[in-house]
Order: structure tokens, then sequence, then C-alpha cells
């Protein structure tokens, strides 16, 4: 949440600008249909990875898509780091796509750009075109109510990806803990149970250069600063209700808890600084990036990290294995559930300028079909250039994984995939593809590792705020998030937070967590109803 202010004003300027422009791309001939070929012709504006084609139709699934449907899209692609700057810029001028693909709107955007519209509602699209989308939304009506607006409409199309449920959902938690078992087996350690045991753990591995080189270069524990896949925040969970990255958890009476406020968090923080004290903690965790901790990963210079999946990191071997969650000082285990689901609400919306919505609908719904969806989100089968995610068992219809032979998942899929809108359901492993084997183990690792410990029967849903409720919890968030950050790092480093914690509290109050609480609990028992 902590960007949705920039990107907010940056849409409510396009917005004003809007009623000053009159150009729009649907405007020209090859804008609104009919090339020489006779194809209709979309203008689309999207992003994807850097490591993808520039031109996306160069992809092999999108190749197959325009000869499906007859369909020709005029992409305009951005890589993923200057996508938002660009979207808005292109909103801001007047001269608006026929669609936004891969859109990153936040919910604040959708109702904003829906009030103002810029962006059209969906609903009667949905009904008259999109047989695969209804089919959807019928056998699982909970995403219909997900994607419907406080006001009543629908402002986007959906990606959903459905792998597990409950607290056995791949989601269920993203920032797991990898120790490097080569080290323990070369010291002659176990695995530790304990939060103690982990800090003698780190120590020997500080101490008594397992990687056997001579020299001190072993980093004992190592993690991105900031919430997400990987933060240590998992290390929390031993001290209390535990953390997760929107600093929210449902207690089992169904109270919305704000973690950073509770004692346990407190004593979580004490913790890690007893750890930074002993110099076990990698000095660059408060300020590196993603290539920073990858590099290191990929050296093997780690101890103990935290990712989604150590392929990314340190590959598919057997150097690393999970870490079962520990008992803290009073023998409390516990693993914080993530607020996660495989649903995004904001991957593509429709603008105003369209004139080919019909064709735009029909285009949509296929992304929807079953084996059209697994290839939008994985990638696909019988590309001779390009490694192949998928084989296709004609016989069965059905799309089956292929081994990725040490290829990390997510490059392969960042080259290969479009993403947009889909949808997966559960019901779809078995009929028309396989599960991914990364996510299979991932899965399994969740569900004998870690679910058993999870206290909370609950977890935040994806709660659709009204706009009044959304620009409260978004100026609240942005100053509330940014100082419970700070202070974290500060007491990390310079374990004052015990002697910090009152004046710290009121400072929470005085920048609106009543108010946060309130918006979230009322969210949350909206959604619960």
């Amino acid at each position: 949440m902590k960007n949705v202010k920039t990107v907010s004003v940056s849409v409510l300027a396009a917005v004003l600008l809007l009623s000053g422009c009159s150009s729009n791309s649907s405007s020209s001939p090859e804008g609104s249909g009919g090339g020489a070929n006779g194809k209709v012709t979309l203008n689309f504006l999207t992003q994807s990875s850097a490591l993808a084609p520039a031109d996306p139709n160069e992809k092999l699934v999108n190749k197959r898509l325009e000869e499906k449907t007859g369909i020709h899209i005029n992409w305009k692609n951005y890589t993923n780091d200057v996508f938002v700057e660009k979207r808005n810029l292109a909103i801001a001028s007047g001269d608006l796509p026929d669609a936004v693909f891969d859109a990153g709107y936040t919910d604040y955007d959708l109702l904003k750009l829906g009030k103002d519209g810029v962006i059209i509602p969906l609903e009667d699209l949905i009904e008259k075109h999109m047989p695969n989308l209804k089919k959807v939304l019928e056998a699982a009506p909970e995403y219909k109510a997900l994607i419907t607006a406080p006001d009543g409409h629908i402002y986007s199309f959906p990606w959903i990806e459905e792998l597990g449920t409950g607290k056995e959902a791949i989601q269920a938690v993203d920032d797991l803990p990898w120790i490097n078992v080569e080290w323990l087996k070369k010291l002659g350690l176990k695995m530790p149970t304990t939060t103690e045991e982990l800090k003698q753990v780190l120590i020997a591995f500080k101490t008594k250069d397992p990687n056997g080189n001579g020299k001190a270069d072993e980093i004992p524990l190592s993690f991105i600063d900031k919430p997400g896949g990987e933060d240590l925040a998992f290390l929390y969970g031993s001290f209390g209700l535990g953390e997760n990255g929107d600093h929210a958890v449902v207690t089992n009476e169904g109270k919305v808890v704000f973690t950073p406020a509770e004692n346990g968090y407190k004593e979580a923080v004490k913790y890690i600084h007893d750890l930074y004290q002993a110099g076990l903690i990698d000095v660059e965790s408060s300020q590196q990036d993603w290539n920073t901790y990858l590099a290191k990963g990929k050296d093997n210079r780690y101890g103990l990290y935290f990712t989604w999946d150590k392929s990314n990191i340190t590959g598919m071997n057997d150097k690393y294995e999970v870490m079962p969650p520990l008992a803290g000082p009073d023998g409390h285990v516990n693993v914080a559930r993530t607020n996660g689901m495989g649903f995004d609400r904001g991957k593509m919306v429709i603008t105003s300028a369209n004139k080919q919505l019909e064709a735009t609908a029909k285009w949509v719904d296929q992304l929807y079909d079953p084996l059209q969806s697994v290839q939008d989100n994985w990638g696909t089968y019988g590309d001779t250039k390009q490694q192949n995610i998928f084989e296709l068992d004609k016989s069965k219809n059905m799309l089956k994984h292929l081994p990725l032979k040490g290829t990390a998942p997510v490059e392969l899929r960042q080259k290969t995939s479009i993403g947009g809108p889909l949808a997966i359901l559960d019901e779809y492993y078995g009929k028309y593809t396989t599960k991914p084997d990364d996510a299979a183990w991932r899965m399994d690792i969740l569900k004998k590792v870690m679910v058993p410990h999870m206290q909370a029967e609950h977890n935040m849903p994806k709660v659709f705020h009204s706009i009044d409720e959304l620009d409260r919890l978004t100026t609240i968030e942005t100053d509330l998030f940014a100082y419970v950050l700070r202070k974290r790092t500060e007491w990390y480093q310079n374990g004052k937070v015990e002697e910090e914690w009152p004046d710290y509290l009121k400072e929470l109050d005085r920048l609106g967590l009543q108010e946060w609480l309130k918006i979230k609990q009322s969210g949350y028992d909206r959604s619960t109803k």
C-alpha cells in the first residue's frame, strides 16, 4: 500500500487533464479495426519483464490468440520498473488506449477512474459477450463479490490463480526461512528448534568457517529490510501473533489487530537486536535490493535467508532446506499467515475511448478459457525458439508441466507468459493441467511443516473498500507504515525498543492507528457476513 498515494495522485492529475484533451487511440482507422487484412485492431497499453520480448506479439501465446480471435493488438509495452509512471502519463495525455492490460491498478484508482468516466463498467459486457468468464464466476461466486465495487459496478477484469485453499494455500506464508543444511552437517549441528538454538547455530556459522575457505566471509543471516517475501518477519511468530506485510492479523475471535503495536512484536524486535549485536546479521540488510541479495545467495554465502522459493536465490539443490518454526523463550510456536491469495482485482480495464467493445470483450473472454488461462499464467508449448513450460497431451487435451531443468521458474515464465486477466481454479488441476512442480513442492512443505503451527483460523480478506475509506487508509498508511519500518530498523540496530515503546505507541495513535483499525474491522465484518 505504500505506493498507493503516489499512484493515485498521478491518476487524479490525469483525470483533471482529460477534460482539456480530446484525442483518443480508437479514432484512427487502425485503432478502430479494419486493416487491409480485415482484422479488428485494438491499441493496448501494458507492461512486461525486461527479460520478455519488447513486442508482446513476439510471444507465441499472443500469436495463437490473434489467429484464434482474428483480433490484432497494437501494444505499447513498458518494462515493469517504469510502467506505472508511463501508464499515468498516457492517461494524463488524453490519448487513451482502448484498454490497459496487466494494469496494476489499485482499488482507489479503479473507483476514481470509474467515477470520472476514464474507464467503463464491465458487467454488461460480461453478461452479453463473455461466456468463459461467466462460467468462472458461476463456479466460484466469491470472485464476483470480490470484483464488484461498493457502487455495484465491475470496473476491471481479475487475475485468479488458485493453488490450495485456506491455511494450505500456496500464499499462506511468503517469507520462508531457508537454512544451510550443508553447513549444519559439516559443523555437526542439528536443525534449530528454538530461537536460542538458532542464535547458537548462527554463531557457529560466523566463527567456525563452515564453507572451509579460511575466510570469515560467511553471512549467518540475511534478509531485505522491508515487508515482503525476503523479510525476516517469519521469526516474529515465535513471540506472539507474528507479523505479515500488511501488519494485519485477525484473531480467532474475529478481531483485526495491528501487529506492530503488540507486545510480542516488541519481544521479536529485541531478539533481532540481540542477533545484530552479536554480529550475526548481514550489515547490508537495511539497504540492499533484490540484485544484491541474489548475488550473495548465488555464491552460497548465507547461513539463513528468507524468500518465497529457494530456487530463485540459491538454486534447486540440497544445500538449503526450510527451517521449521521455532519455539520462543516461553515455548510459543506460531506461523503467522499472510493475507495473500491468488487474486488481483485490477488486472485489466477498458477505457471510455474504446469503440470496439464487443470485440474487446470477446478477446478478453478467450483469456478465461481454461487451457488458455493456464498458458497466460505460466507459458506455452511447442515453441521452437524458447524453452517450453508445457507439453500438450492431445489425447487428454491437457497441458503438462515440463521439468525446469535448472532454469529459475520466475525467469522462464516472465519470458513466455502474458499475465493479464485469467482464471485457474483448483478444479482445473488434473483436468486441464498439472500443478507446476515448484508449486506442488512448496505446497507440500507448507502442509507438512507450516500448517500444523498456524494458530490463526482467519486472515484478512481482500476487502473492496469505498473510495472514502480507501482515501483515509491511504493517507494513514503512508505515514504510519513508514514510521513503523523506520523504528523497526532503528531498534534492530540500537536496541532501544523497550525504553521508546510507550512513546512509539502514542505516535501510532497520533498517525491514525485507531481510525485504521476501525476501517479495517468494518471491512472485515462486512466481508465475512
